[in-house]
């Protein structure tokens, strides 16, 4: 490449650094970015996912964060799912209202001491959609805004989103769908995974294509269910992708799972270049959990992840690129 253009990779670093460094809007950093002269090599395809929307800046699993973070620029809209009483699948990450942000119907905060008696599962969506999840924000995630929201069912998730994707002309995203399944807590806060999936799939189908569906779980027996209904042609053939925050190592992980599944998706600092690698010579991509920190971003990208999942999407611009 000519000197006086810049390699793809300082550009790349330059361009995140500077977002980072200077905390601009976005409108701003995208703007100054443009003024970066040209690089001359397309850039590989790189999978930035909102997580739970982008939970740095809205309330979390809302319709608003799923907007802002099309806005952003993500290529994947990373949430959580539950189920309620009436089975209906509500975008949710803990199947209970949590203490931290939750508002009951008659305006008084939940309490940590009544949260995980506040079970999504033995509630209606009726009952559910009352609480509001969004006008205390989270103590945790100071420049996230306040707002009067919900929980919302996934049906509406994806009609929203898809209805301001093609009103605001943007490109298609993909859905992350975390099916929040636990083994202790089937029958309680839960199905067990064969009806969970049911209700999952029910939604989904007809409403998005495949290619554009990933589903992951922790709780490997989703996964395994998934897939087998997906060989015999009953469910979607989505990408699967195996949720780890334990430190067995990949190998022993994938092996527990029975198969190669088409994404891995560990806690980012549970990664090594050799991970990484070996991980790719088997065909399966690379997508860790939660990375917030410019200095990880630029490390796993650098690595060859092939996306990350983020609370604070603002930060990676010039990372999908």
């Amino acid at each position: 490449m000519n000197d006086r253009y810049l390699s793809m990779e300082t550009y790349f670093w330059l361009q995140i650094r500077f977002n980072c460094a200077m905390r601009l809007p976005i409108t701003v950093a995208l703007f100054l970015t443009a003024m970066i002269p040209p690089i001359t090599v397309s850039p590989a395809s790189f999978d930035l996912e909102g997580h739970r929307g982008c939970r740095g800046l809205m309330p979390e699993n809302t319709i608003p964060a799923f907007l802002k973070a099309l806005d952003l620029g993500v290529t994947t809209l990373e949430m959580d799912v539950v189920i309620s009483k009436d089975r209906q699948v509500v975008v949710s990450h803990e199947p209970y209202f949590n203490a931290d942000f939750s508002i009951a119907p008659d305006g008084k905060p939940v309490s940590k001491a009544e949260q995980k008696k506040l079970i999504l599962y033995q509630m209606t969506y009726d009952q559910i959609r009352q609480y509001d999840t969004g006008s205390n924000g989270n103590p945790k995630y100071p420049e996230q805004q306040k707002q009067r929201t919900h929980k919302p069912l996934l049906t509406e998730v994806i009609e929203q989103v898809e209805a301001y994707r093609q009103q605001h002309t943007l490109a298609p995203v993909a859905y992350n769908i975390e099916i929040k399944s636990e083994a202790n807590e089937y029958n309680k806060s839960q199905p067990e995974p064969a009806a969970f999936c049911d209700l999952v799939q029910t939604v989904l189908a007809g409403r998005l294509p495949a290619e554009r569906i990933i589903i992951q779980s922790f709780d490997f027996a989703v996964l395994k269910h998934w897939k087998q209904q997906a060989d015999e042609g009953r469910y979607l053939p989505v990408r699967l992708s195996a949720l780890v925050e334990n430190l067995r190592g990949a190998e022993k992980n994938v092996a527990d799972l029975g198969f190669k599944p088409a994404i891995y998706s560990p806690y980012y600092r549970l990664l090594s270049q050799r991970t990484i690698r070996s991980l790719h010579e088997q065909g399966i991509q690379v997508v860790p959990w939660t990375v917030n920190q410019c200095s990880d971003m630029e490390r796993l990208k650098r690595w060859g992840v092939d996306g990350l999942i983020t609370d604070y999407p603002d930060r990676a611009v010039g990372l999908s690129n």
